[in-house]
């Protein structure tokens, strides 16, 4: 007995264990879902190309009605949560292939087709269709349908009009459901949970969701199904992390499966909007009522259509607001500029009268200065000059005399190897590139370090200029790379393609998509991004 206690201890311990591991990642299943969302046609795409293999199935089996019924069930299948109105028109079909003789799948499909009727909101039909059924006569397969299909359309109507009896008459055919699923099948294991969660008692619910959360966790349908239940709990809960993590899991699985019945992305919606985050909240209400428009389910429309206006209002509030802030912004920045502009304005005259008397006082002596000042000046400026040519001068004259070393120690290896006749080894040092590459290598290492020389805050200036994931830096064993080499020859004055290509020995195609690369990742007007590369400044030597 004592054992049985410590292994239940342990197992709920390593559940919760496992829980908070999974909610310490919520950002990166928010990240998952935004990418799926980016994504989603993919999924869609799968979805459609699927059903369009099971048609062309369908039409190699119209000699075999049996064949013919089944595949075009399996279409139907495939359509309930993608498209109520094909999966309408497939389960007529099922009912007109369907022989009349075999009582269980006309119940089936007439089942099939009353869940159908209620999904788009065809109630009056729907219900007509399972008052015709007679649950005595069922057995106990077809009961657990039966009761699945009613306990669905009371709740599909409880969501149309928002009454409360519609939702306890779904919860008594769920009851009633339980009574005929085996006790040990998922069906009523999941069931039972709902039950409890819905009956109030969140706790116990929760404890048999994240047992079915364990074991399922591969079934991509049962996750999504798992995931958006323990989303409620936490939200009766005010755990918005991990509502938010459960309804992310269960909404990222709906788009994998390309299922447009869901709640999950609604419910995301309101969660992000209690939060006040309503960029996220409109994101997710717009692919609700996407989704449930795209599949016709009336009771999602409604649902979706009801929150819209509220998300939306505050959305629209918070760009208006943003708006008024930045108008606001910039009527400061312009009244700053103008008292900025009025006082140079008024700083210049006064420098100016302030000239002028001392010119009157003290003409020649100003004069004198003056001059003075400009030789200094001058004097300045060819003493920097100087330095500066004379630094690269020396730097020019030693590559000069490396590059005559080099073709020096060339030379006598090819004199040594023509007069030993080795004509192989001769020919195959001529076809050799590897000097020419090297040589390039260290031609681009001195451009390097003489530009950044030159302009050593070129590289941290220039991705000021980027978006800020679109930075590019050099790698630890580079001064600049290619897109940073092109640039810097830009900000010498050389902008033609031809002669950048020529220096880097790069095709005039490859330099062109260099540059309208990483002109779109520009943070500001991609047409003005090179003349701000130009503007970049040098800082001056000491």
């Amino acid at each position: 007995m004592l054992q049985r206690i410590f292994l239940f201890i342990l197992f709920y311990h390593l559940s919760f264990s496992l829980l908070a591991q999974e909610q310490s990642d919520s950002s990166r299943v928010l990240q998952r879902l935004e990418y799926l969302m980016e994504n989603q046609k993919i999924y869609v795409k799968n979805r459609e190309d699927k059903l369009e293999k099971l048609k062309q199935e369908a039409k190699t089996l119209e000699g075999n009605s049996a064949q013919f019924l089944k595949k075009n069930y399996e279409i139907f299948e495939n359509y309930k949560k993608f498209d109520s109105d094909a999966a309408l028109s497939y389960i007529l079909l099922c009912q007109k292939l369907a022989p009349l003789n075999n009582d269980s799948l006309q119940t089936v499909i007439h089942l099939d087709l009353a869940w159908v009727y209620s999904t788009i909101g065809r109630y009056i039909e729907a219900s007509k269709l399972l008052g015709a059924v007679e649950p005595s006569l069922l057995g106990k397969d077809l009961l657990a349908k039966y009761y699945d299909t009613y306990s669905s359309f009371y709740s599909h109507y409880g969501q149309s009009n928002n009454r409360p009896e519609y939702y306890q008459a779904s919860e008594r055919y769920r009851d009633s459901l339980l009574t005929v699923l085996p006790k040990s099948s998922l069906e009523y294991r999941t069931a039972i949970a709902v039950k409890t969660l819905f009956n109030g008692n969140r706790e116990d619910a929760k404890k048999q969701l994240l047992i079915l959360w364990k074991e399922k966790k591969k079934d991509i349908e049962q996750r999504a199904l798992i995931a958006y239940f323990l989303g409620l709990i936490y939200k009766y809960e005010k755990d918005t992390k991990s509502q938010i993590y459960y309804l992310s899991i269960s909404a990222s699985a709906d788009i994998e499966m390309a299922n447009r019945d869901n709640a999950s992305f609604h419910d995301l919606a309101l969660s992000y909007y209690d939060k006040q985050d309503f960029d996220r909240a409109f994101q997710f209400i717009e692919k609700a009522i996407d989704d449930a428009m795209l599949c016709k389910v009336r009771y999602r429309i409604i649902e979706g259509t009801s929150s819209y206006p509220i998300i939306n209002a505050a959305y629209q509030q918070k760009i208006s607001s943003q708006n008024r802030q930045l108008v606001a912004l910039v009527i400061v920045v312009s009244i700053l500029l103008i008292g900025v502009i009025i006082g140079l304005v008024i700083i210049y005259r006064q420098v100016q009268h302030l000239r002028r008397i001392r010119s009157e006082l003290s003409a020649t002596n100003q004069q004198l200065r003056a001059l003075n000042n400009e030789i200094n000046q001058t004097n300045f400026k060819l003493s920097e000059s100087n330095h500066i040519k004379e630094e690269y001068i020396a730097q020019f004259f030693d590559m000069c005399s490396s590059y005559i070393d080099k073709m020096e120690d060339i030379r006598k290896v090819l004199l040594k190897k023509a007069t030993n006749q080795q004509w192989d080894a001769l020919r195959e040092q001529l076809k050799s590139t590897q000097m020419e590459e090297r040589e390039v290598q260290q031609l681009y290492i001195n451009f390097d370090r003489i530009f950044l020389n030159l302009y050593p805050t070129f590289v941290d200036e220039f991705n000021a200029l980027l978006q800020d994931d679109e930075k590019i830096y050099p790698k630890k064993t580079e001064l600049l790379n290619t897109e940073l080499r092109i640039f810097a020859l830009i900000r010498l004055g050389i902008d033609d393609s031809v002669k950048i290509a020529s220096f880097l020995r790069y095709s005039l195609r490859t330099v062109y998509n260099y540059r309208t690369k990483v002109r779109n990742k520009a943070a500001g007007n991609r047409d003005a991004f090179e003349a701000a590369v130009c503007q970049i400044a040098v800082i001056d030597r000491p």
